[in-house]
């Protein structure tokens, strides 16, 4: 390995340490991603002939430009589907869609409560991204459950549930949506084959928390929310009209990709387009200088409202691994792990999981995409067991650690848990779910596909 080789993935490992360590740091991580994005590339241009055949005398910069801007497409197509996501669910909430879900999770058994959290945050996590879900269902919990202590044992279902969902739904997490862009799963397979070993990594870890729970809640009755402007500005009935538009709309998506082949950014772009055009109609009504906040509910201001920073993050991430695999890094790392684990992928992808509980999956799935080239036939194939396991490890192995996803950092900050308390609490039963599903995907791999 050369020196302009290490000095390339120093700086990738010294970004990464400063991404896991943003909580001490209080650094932004999209900052450091995207430093570290430039930084990986600017020294890639010092020698860019040694891993660029092409790359000589004039012609340098022509073919580098040619290779970033073939990652940048790779890229972008992952960004403007997260992007439209994010604006739809936005737009759905703030238009009051999600208040039916908190009448329906109402109950005053703890142990029902319990059961339909965890329900409600599958099904939800697996249509919308884990994050936002993770942040409805904590505002719902807040409005159902006063004592805190019963609320974190909520709260941390709350977590697995999330990421259970989205582990097998192509358009349920960010690492299964690459993996879908890049066409290593499909829409069809993932939810076929992974869809009960996530069921199962998360009915265990229920089951087992819901052991800690008795009686009855001191005070469940749901409370009138502050809808604010938007019981006045629209229906219940277009308030219902939103709601279908965006959610069934998310869940067209994979359809649309089947019938079209267009990538799926193509899909979520039209469904945008579409509750854009809808809402735009409802409140056509009002005069701008006097809609009572409606201005505020429309797209184009919700378009200033995107979490730009996670946009950015994601940018930085997925083009500083694209360096990586363009120096021939992530190929000779795969090889690695397939000689040090005998070309056992279940072992491989498993230690990808708990990684993953570690630091960012994001970056672990973008390596491993890089580390893996797509094969005809076989394990490696699109929708082979490494694919497909690599979807569900790094989705459900982030349930073990308090910081090891999106939906637990965010969790984490609403409802003060501690890192410890989760350890000592909640790890372990999200260890034996994500052990569990593992072995039920292995049965239907082995017995059933």
């Amino acid at each position: 390995m050369s020196i302009l080789t290490i000095s390339i993935v120093t700086v990738f490992v010294l970004g990464y340490l400063f991404i896991a360590l943003e909580s001490w740091t209080k650094v932004n991580k999209a900052a450091i991603a995207l430093l570290m994005f430039v930084g990986c590339w600017t020294l890639f241009m010092l020698d860019p002939a040694s891993y660029l055949p092409a790359a000589i005398g004039d012609k340098a910069a022509a073919a580098v430009s040619e290779v970033i801007e073939r990652h940048l497409g790779s890229t972008s197509t992952t960004l403007f589907f997260l992007m439209g996501a994010m604006t739809i669910v936005e737009l759905v909430d703030q238009n009051g869609g999600f208040n039916f879900v908190r009448k329906t999770l109402h109950t005053k058994s703890k142990r029902a409560l319990l059961w339909r959290i965890a329900l409600m945050t599958f099904i939800l996590s697996a249509i919308l991204d884990n994050l936002t879900t993770s942040i409805v269902m904590i505002m719902i919990l807040r409005k159902l459950v006063s004592n805190r202590k019963d609320r974190i044992i909520y709260a941390s279902l709350v977590v697995i549930a999330a990421n259970s969902g989205g582990a097998f739904s192509p358009i349920g997490d960010v690492t299964t949506i690459m993996l879908w862009n890049k066409g290593l799963i499909t829409a069809g397979g993932v939810i076929k084959e992974i869809l009960v070993p996530s069921v199962v990594s998360l009915v265990l870890p229920a089951y087992l928390l819901s052991l800690s729970l008795k009686g009855n809640l001191k005070d469940s009755a749901v409370r009138p929310s502050d809808e604010g402007d938007v019981t006045e500005l629209l229906t219940d009935g277009q308030r219902k009209a939103v709601f279908f538009l965006g959610v069934g709309g998310l869940i067209f998506v994979p359809i649309f990709k089947t019938i079209t082949h267009l990538p799926p950014f193509v899909g979520i772009l039209l469904v945008l387009g579409v509750l854009w055009t809808v809402t735009e109609v409802f409140y056509r009504h009002l005069a701008e200088g006097s809609d009572k906040g409606g201005m505020q509910k429309r797209v184009s201001k919700m378009l200033s409202r995107i979490d730009m920073s996670t946009i950015l993050f994601f940018l930085g991430i997925l083009m500083a691994v694209g360096c990586l695999e363009t120096i021939g890094v992530l190929t000779a790392m795969g090889q690695g792990l397939n000689v040090a684990f005998h070309g056992n992928h279940y072992l491989v992808t498993g230690i990808i999981g708990v990684l993953s509980s570690i630091v960012d999956n994001v970056p672990l799935v973008a390596g491993c995409m890089g580390m893996y080239p797509v094969a005809e036939v076989g394990d490696m194939a699109q929708d082979g067991i490494f694919w497909q396991l690599l979807a569900y490890c790094a989705g459900v192995g982030g349930s073990m650690l308090i910081i090891g996803s999106a939906a637990g950092v965010v969790v984490m900050g609403l409802e003060k848990i501690t890192f410890g308390w989760y350890m000592k609490h909640i790890s372990w039963i999200a260890l034996l779910g994500y052990l569990a599903g593992i072995a039920i995907y292995w049965v239907e791999r082995t017995f059933i596909f």
